[in-house]
């Protein structure tokens, strides 16, 4: 599902989860062939800010952006999906291209006012128990992400709202989704393509799958920040003392709830959730895969202070048929359940422009000398899998950080960037090699072929369709 497509009423962290099948593809979302089987979780959108909120305020709640019918598209509608679509995606487009996006939005309102319309011509219905049960897991998603009950209550306080009120807003857009949804499921059910006949469509039509995005080999030297060598010793101590009481038989979830310094997980007893390889603090994950379910870790040293980590389980990630997803050399990929408590040692202002500085020093050395293996033995703190002289191979450049991908992206083969801000610290990469876009190769997309091509031949089914609804609605569009 497209991130536009997604139907968010609300400026909050408690958003409302997707229902497992989508009401609608937005055509630059769907048939979407991954490089690897598994894609990675998508973040939470932040909460609305003091700022943001007064600049969606401006739009006046009257104001009508189109009348599909006689159903009004309401402006602040849209100015809120809008919203909630940028900070997803942690874009910053520039005037024409906000404008471009609120088009979209409104275009996709209007869609779904239609298959609304649709769903009331044609009877369909939810019953309130299935609306109430999708807003019971709603609910409890929204309290499990935000930490617990009590940072669930926080947050609807700063939101000025009460858990009735999110309750009823949840309601609305939960039966909007599935209505939405039984009208797709009635018209478009879901068809199984063969694999020969999935490989041939894929041959004819490749123009109309996204293609296999640009590559750039890169090796980098990190600067991290470090506290200062006083700040550091007493963490250790303090984390030492913590790991003695689990060990004497403390419960863990108690002692995490109580000390741990990670908002996120303290109330839930320092869980972590399951996750794979290259999702947590290398050391942190390290500490989890190996250790057999139930050990405890020694204290480790992350750039955000000091961890416990308790391993609860490990498993492979399975496939919605229940097998093993494999990753890129055909090994099942890992997942493991963790736990974790923090003390906290971050590093202040002087620290930070201190390790800013040695960047810049270093960045200019690795400029003239060009001798940049040297200078990643000699300085670069990167703990990332890559090679003694900071090759970290090829990396699809969609797949990095927005502001890490700005600093890539017109470099040439030899060019080493400009220090670079990520959450750690500090980065100077040197381009090695270039891959640019090109079509996905059958052979590299083979198992993901079938669903592709189905959600491809749904695409064209259903926009044929959506086409058709909107050129027998009475569609008005007014200036937004």
């Amino acid at each position: 599902m497209s991130a536009i497509r997604c139907r968010l009423n609300w400026p909050v962290l408690l958003l409302l989860p997707a229902l497992a099948a989508p009401v609608a593809v937005h055509a630059q979302g769907a048939g979407r062939v991954p490089a690897t089987p598994v894609p990675a979780a998508a973040k939470p959108a932040p909460a609305l800010t003091a700022p943001a909120r007064a600049a969606r305020d401006e739009v006046a709640l009257d104001a009508i952006a189109a009348m599909v019918n006689d159903e009004p598209v309401l402006a602040s509608d849209v100015e809120e999906q809008l919203f909630l679509f940028l900070q997803r995606a942690q874009a910053r487009p520039d005037s024409s291209q906000v404008d471009t996006l609120r088009r979209q939005v409104l275009d996709q309102l209007i869609d779904e006012k239609l298959l609304l319309a649709e769903a009331k011509r044609q009877n369909i219905t939810v019953s309130p128990a299935e609306v109430a049960k999708h807003v019971e897991n709603a609910i409890a998603e929204a309290k499990q992400r935000l930490g617990g009950e009590q940072a669930f209550q926080q947050q609807l306080q700063r939101e000025n709202t009460t858990e009735a009120r999110l309750r009823e807003r949840y309601r609305g857009d939960v039966e909007r989704q599935m209505l939405g949804e039984r009208v797709v499921q009635k018209l478009f059910p879901r068809k199984t393509v063969p694999q020969a006949e999935a490989e041939s469509y894929y041959r004819e039509h490749k123009d109309d799958f996204p293609k296999r995005p640009p590559q750039l080999k890169l090796q980098v030297i990190q600067i991290t920040p470090s506290p200062d060598s006083a700040a550091l010793k007493a963490g250790k101590a303090k984390i030492d003392a913590i790991r003695k009481r689990l060990v004497s038989g403390e419960k863990f979830a108690k002692v995490a709830a109580e000390v741990s310094d990670d908002p996120a997980t303290a109330n839930s007893g320092g869980d972590l959730g399951f996750f794979r390889h290259g999702q947590m603090e290398p050391q942190l994950e390290d500490a989890a895969f190996a250790q057999a379910p139930g050990k405890l870790s020694a204290p480790l040293r992350t750039a955000f202070g000091w961890h416990l980590v308790e391993t609860i389980e490990r498993d492979t990630v399975r496939s919605p048929a229940g097998k093993d997803s494999l990753d890129a050399e055909g090994k099942p990929i890992e997942e493991v359940h963790a736990r974790h408590i923090i003390v906290k040692v971050t590093p202040n202002d002087a620290d930070i422009e201190r390790a800013f500085d040695q960047a810049k020093k270093v960045r200019d050395q690795a400029a003239k000398s060009g001798d940049f293996a040297a200078l990643v033995k000699r300085h670069s703190m990167y703990l990332g899998n890559a090679g003694p002289d900071g090759d970290v191979g090829y990396l699809r450049l969609d797949q990095l950080q927005p502001s890490i991908r700005a600093g890539l992206e017109d470099l040439k083969v030899g060019d080493v960037s400009e220090v670079l801000t990520n959450p750690q610290g500090f980065n100077i990469f040197k381009l090695t090699d270039r891959k640019p876009e090109r079509a996905y190769e059958v052979a590299e997309i083979k198992d993901e072929l079938p669903e592709a091509v189905a959600q491809a031949q749904f695409r064209v089914k259903y926009e044929g369709w959506l086409k058709t609804l909107r050129g027998k609605a009475q569609i008005e569009y007014r200036d937004l």
